[in-house]
C-alpha cells in the first residue's frame, strides 16, 4: 500500500480561512454572520417589527431562499422575523367566489390540493415543475413571490389567471394584481412595513383550459424559460387568451402582443405559429449563465406553440365535477404566544422530541438544526453535503414533514417532533423493511446519500402508497448520488412499496 499525504502551504490555509466565500463551506453548524431571532404571535405584530427595523429585517418562512443566500454571504439581515408561527398565514378557502391561498402554504400543498387542481391546473402543474420536493414541502408561495425572481414558477400561473396579492403594512391592506407585483429583479412593490399575506384568484371562466411547460437545464432547476397558456374556448374560435413567460424579462411578462393574434380567431395552425412568432419577438432575454437570449427567444416560440396546442385540447374537455370548495382553515399556531425575541448573543434552551425521545439542548439563534442533531445530539445519520440544500443528504422529518436540515434554524423547530434515520429502526435494533430492501437491492454504494435517499423513500410512500417508478424517480429527484446508484435505489423503493 501506498500512502500519500498532500500538505497545504500555510498561505494556502490561511486564504482558505479568511476567504469569505469559504468560510460557510468549512464553518457549519452556524450561519455566518449573527443576527437576532423574531417570532411574532401574529400579522399586526410581525407588521409592527418590520416597521421598526426596516431593511436590516427579513422574513423567514421557509427558508429555502433566504438561508442560502445568508450562508452565501448575499444578505446579512440584522433581524429574522420568523412567521412560521403566525396564524392565518396558510391553507386554501373559498370567499364569494375567490380562492383565498395564504402566503405560508407551501408549493407541495398547492401541487396536491384537489381544488387547485380541478380549478387551477396550471397553477398545479408549475408547483409540480417547482425544483425538488424537499423544497416543495418547505417552500411557500408567498416566498416564491416575495423573492420577485423573473423565473418564479408560480407567477406565470397566477398572472394568467389574474390573481391578485394581498399586501397588509402599517396603513392597511391593499391588494395588487400579481402581474403588478414585480418590479425588477429581486425587488417587487412591498414598501417597508409591508407583508404579503396571501394570493386571490377569480373564479376560472367557462370553457378554460391551460397548460405550463418549463424548461431548465437539469431536473429541479430553475427555468430557463417558463410559459403558463390559458385560453377560453368557444366553439371552434378563441374567446380569450393569456400568454405569460417567465425568465425572459427583468419581470415575469405577459405577451399581449401575441394575445391580440389570438382572440377572436378560429383555432388552428396559422395562427398559432403566428402567435408563437409574436410572442417570441416580445420577450426581452438576456444571455447569462443558464442560456442565451437567441436560445430563450427559440423556447418561448416552441413553449407558446406546444402550449396553446395543450391548452386547447384541455379547454374542450369536461371540467366536472369539482371537488367540494375547501373551507376556511383552522389555525396551526397552537396556543397563543408571546413575541419570542432572542438576541444575537443569547442561547436559548429549546425542546426536541428526537426519534420518540425529548431532548434538551442549549442553542444561538444561527445555529443549524442539521448541525445540532449532529455535535449536541450526536446523530450523525443526517449527512452534511453542499450545505445549500441542492443535495438531500441531510433530509429528516420536522412534524411528520420533509426537510432540509441544513436550512432548517434550530430555533424556529422549537417543540417540533424530528424523524432522523436513526429512528427508522425499531428499539430493539431491528432495521426497517425499507432499509432492508435497500440493502436487499443493494441501492448504495457509498453509503454517504442513503440516509437521505431513506427519509425521502419513507415520506413518498405515506403520500403515495403504491407509486409508479415514475412517481419514485420524480420524488427523489432532489436527492443526489455521486456514485450513480439512481437505478438500484429505485427498485429499493418500489420492491418495498409491493411489500406493503
Amino acid at each position: 500500500m501506498i500512502l500519500l499525504i498532500l500538505r497545504f502551504s500555510d498561505s494556502v490555509i490561511l486564504r482558505l480561512k479568511r476567504e469569505p466565500a469559504m468560510e460557510y463551506m468549512t464553518n457549519t453548524h452556524i450561519l455566518v454572520h449573527e443576527f437576532d431571532y423574531l417570532e411574532p404571535a401574529s400579522v399586526e405584530e410581525t407588521i409592527g417589527l418590520l416597521a421598526q427595523y426596516g431593511p436590516e429585517a427579513r422574513v423567514l418562512a421557509g427558508g429555502t431562499d433566504l438561508i442560502v443566500q445568508m450562508k452565501m454571504e448575499r444578505l446579512a439581515p440584522r433581524y429574522l422575523v420568523s412567521i412560521g408561527r403566525v396564524p392565518g398565514l396558510e391553507g386554501i378557502s373559498v370567499q364569494d367566489g375567490h380562492t383565498r391561498i395564504g402566503a405560508r402554504t407551501s408549493i407541495r400543498t398547492l401541487r396536491n390540493d384537489p381544488w387547485v387542481r380541478a380549478r387551477y391546473p396550471v397553477l398545479a402543474e408549475a408547483c409540480a415543475s417547482f425544483s425538488t420536493t424537499q423544497v416543495q414541502v418547505m417552500g411557500t408561495l408567498g416566498g416564491n413571490l416575495g423573492n420577485a425572481s423573473p423565473a418564479s414558477d408560480t407567477a406565470p400561473a397566477l398572472i394568467a389567471y389574474g390573481a391578485e396579492a394581498v399586501i397588509q403594512g402599517p396603513k392597511g391592506t391593499r391588494r395588487v394584481p400579481v402581474e403588478e407585483f414585480f418590479v425588477g429583479p429581486g425587488r417587487s412593490v412591498l414598501e417597508p412595513g409591508e407583508l404579503l399575506v396571501a394570493v386571490e384568484l377569480p373564479s376560472p371562466q367557462a370553457g378554460a383550459g391551460g397548460a405550463f411547460l418549463k424548461v431548465g437545464r437539469v431536473a429541479a432547476d430553475l427555468a430557463k424559460v417558463s410559459a403558463a397558456v390559458l385560453l377560453v374556448r368557444e366553439g371552434d374560435r378563441i374567446a380569450d387568451a393569456r400568454l405569460v413567460f417567465g425568465a425572459v424579462a427583468p419581470t415575469p411578462l405577459r405577451a399581449r402582443q401575441a394575445e391580440a393574434v389570438l382572440v377572436g380567431q378560429r383555432f388552428g395552425e396559422e395562427v398559432v405559429t403566428e402567435a408563437a412568432r409574436v410572442a417570441s419577438e416580445e420577450v426581452r432575454p438576456i444571455d447569462d449563465v443558464r442560456s442565451t437570449a437567441w436560445y430563450r427567444r427559440e423556447l418561448v416560440r416552441v413553449l407558446a406553440y406546444d402550449g396553446l396546442y395543450r391548452a386547447w385540447e384541455r379547454a374542450g374537455e369536461s371540467a366536472g365535477p369539482f371537488p367540494a370548495a375547501p373551507a376556511a382553515p383552522p389555525s396551526v399556531a397552537g396556543l397563543p404566544r408571546a413575541l419570542r425575541h432572542i438576541r444575537a448573543d443569547q442561547e436559548v434552551e429549546v425542546r426536541l422530541t428526537v426519534n420518540g425521545e425529548r431532548r434538551r439542548v442549549w442553542v444561538a439563534p444561527n445555529e443549524l438544526l442539521l448541525n445540532v442533531l449532529r455535535e449536541k445530539l450526536y446523530l450523525t445519520g443526517a449527512k452534511y453535503g453542499c450545505g445549500i440544500g441542492e443535495c438531500s443528504a441531510c433530509t429528516v422529518h420536522v412534524d411528520g414533514r420533509l426537510a432540509l436540515s441544513c436550512l432548517v434554524l434550530a430555533v424556529a423547530v422549537d417543540g417540533s417532533e424530528i424523524l432522523t434515520v436513526e429512528g427508522l429502526a425499531g428499539r430493539d435494533g431491528k432495521l426497517h423493511p425499507l432499509q432492508e430492501s435497500f440493502i436487499r437491492y443493494a441501492a448504495f454504494q457509498c453509503g454517504y446519500c442513503t440516509p437521505g435517499m431513506l427519509m425521502t423513500a419513507k415520506s413518498l410512500l405515506e403520500e403515495v402508497p403504491h407509486p409508479t417508478e415514475e412517481d419514485v424517480r420524480d420524488y427523489l429527484k432532489g436527492n443526489l448520488c455521486r456514485c450513480t446508484g439512481y437505478a438500484a435505489i429505485v427498485r429499493a423503493v418500489m420492491g418495498y412499496a409491493k411489500q406493503i
